[in-house]
């Protein structure tokens, strides 16, 4: 891992300021209207606003500081981006799919409202995702826009997250290898993690090489961050995550951890938070918050 690093104390501080501007920004973009689709909005800030890491959303952010885009546009697309993985939650959570009660220590949304009003307000964020993404107080280059939406699309689309699930729902039944196992969590977590990097860089249109070095550092990014996820899973508590914890064991799903045994998942997240924040060598001391990233998504406990 790269010495010069921050420090876990200015990343939290750094964490922080992004959370309040990407709160502020969901805030403004999921204004409360009257009439009867007041429900549908509610249930949408429920599970966009007040919670999770924002950690898609700073990725957006610090990397966009990069290329000196605008700290607006970037809480735009920051939002953007957690509004679909709110969505991705809240479907994800459904007695169709994980079946889960509890989300950053609340109610989930179908357990707060109930399960028709849930499907709607993922559908409603996910739309909403991309339509702010369109909008033109998102960048001024139309073309900019365009591929917002292009790499969103692909990142959460049947090249993506959605096909992830459903190889993860196709997974309770059948034996997995482990670079099939490797390709699911790609697929279903990976791609969204990496977009959230690349947005930064489609924002301050940076060149085709450097934006393939943002995608494989977001890449391996989301790789060790998934292994800690089922790390958590496997060792952390209710407290500690906000959501329950032992799932995967109980409903027998193929893991990294399950495969190869704590320890060895263990290393292996170190080794892929250590090649993310390798692709980072040719930028200077601006980009050492996303190489202490690296090392938080391995370290953090929640």
């Amino acid at each position: 891992m790269a010495v010069d690093v921050l420090t876990n104390r200015e990343l939290s501080a750094a964490l922080r300021t992004a959370v309040v501007a990407i709160e502020q920004a969901l805030d403004a973009l999921l204004p409360l209207p009257e009439g009867a689709e007041r429900r549908l909005v509610e249930a949408m800030r429920y599970s966009a606003l007040g919670g999770g890491k924002r950690m898609r959303g700073f990725l957006v952010m610090e990397v966009g500081q990069l290329f000196g885009v605008a700290h607006t546009c970037a809480a735009r697309v920051a939002a953007s981006v957690e509004m679909l993985h709110a969505y991705s939650l809240i479907h994800d959570d459904l007695p169709a799919m994980d079946n889960d009660d509890l989300r950053r220590g609340k109610p989930t949304c179908h357990k707060a409202f109930d399960e028709a009003t849930a499907i709607l307000a993922g559908d409603a964020l996910q739309a909403r995702a991309f339509e702010v993404l369109a909008e033109a107080d998102t960048h001024d280059d139309p073309l900019a826009r365009c591929e917002l939406v292009m790499a969103l699309g692909q990142a959460v689309g049947l090249r993506g997250m959605a096909a992830g699930q459903m190889i993860d729902m196709l997974a309770a039944d059948q034996a997995m290898t482990l670079p099939e196992i490797g390709r699911l969590q790609a697929l279903k977590t990976g791609r969204l993690i990496q977009y959230s990097a690349e947005a930064g860089a489609i924002l301050g249109r940076a060149s085709p090489h450097t934006r393939h070095q943002i995608a494989a550092y977001g890449r391996d990014l989301g790789a060790a961050f998934q292994i800690a996820d089922d790390l958590l899973d496997a060792e952390g508590s209710v407290e500690e995550t906000g959501k329950a914890t032992g799932k995967d064991m109980g409903a027998g799903k193929a893991t990294l951890v399950s495969m190869l045994g704590v320890e060895r998942a263990r290393i292996q997240a170190r080794l892929l938070a250590e090649q993310a924040a390798g692709h980072l060598d040719g930028f200077d001391h601006r980009a050492d918050g996303l190489r202490q990233l690296a090392e938080y998504a391995i370290a953090r406990r929640s």
